[in-house]
């Protein structure tokens, strides 16, 4: 079995080198790592809205350098900061995979600071010969 890692290395909120790969793939699955609404290494500004579509936005990102697309993803979890948002969150995300809906998970958890939402998933597509 070939693992291939993406991401690993690199930093998060304050330069802090993050211990973790953004994404791995084995065998034709692809494992991504919880995606926040980061950019520069800092969260966002704005509520749900737009946390969630930076969120995904950055799930994408990491599906697209890996030679995948929402088509391939199998299953989703997302945990919300706060369980009120959960239908603001949904028709956000209803927009992005509602042709290709994934199973999905969703639960509330308290998040990092000014986080209101967090999104991993898990992809697959036959493995090229």
């Amino acid at each position: 079995m070939s693992i291939k890692r993406c991401g690993a290395g690199e930093t998060g909120a304050g330069g802090k080198p993050l211990p973790f790969a953004r994404a791995v793939e084995a065998n034709g699955w692809l494992h991504v790592s919880g995606q926040v609404a980061m950019e520069d290494g800092e969260i966002i500004d704005g509520g749900i809205v737009a946390q969630t579509h930076k969120a995904i936005g950055n799930l994408i990102a990491i599906l697209h350098e890996a030679s995948y697309d929402v088509e391939h993803e199998v299953r989703v979890g997302v945990w919300l900061d706060d369980p009120r948002e959960f239908w603001n969150f949904n028709k956000i995300h209803q927009d992005y995979f509602g042709a290709h809906p994934p199973a999905r998970a969703c639960l509330q958890s308290s998040m990092m600071v000014d986080c209101k939402v967090e999104i991993d998933c898990i992809a697959y597509k036959t493995p090229e010969a």
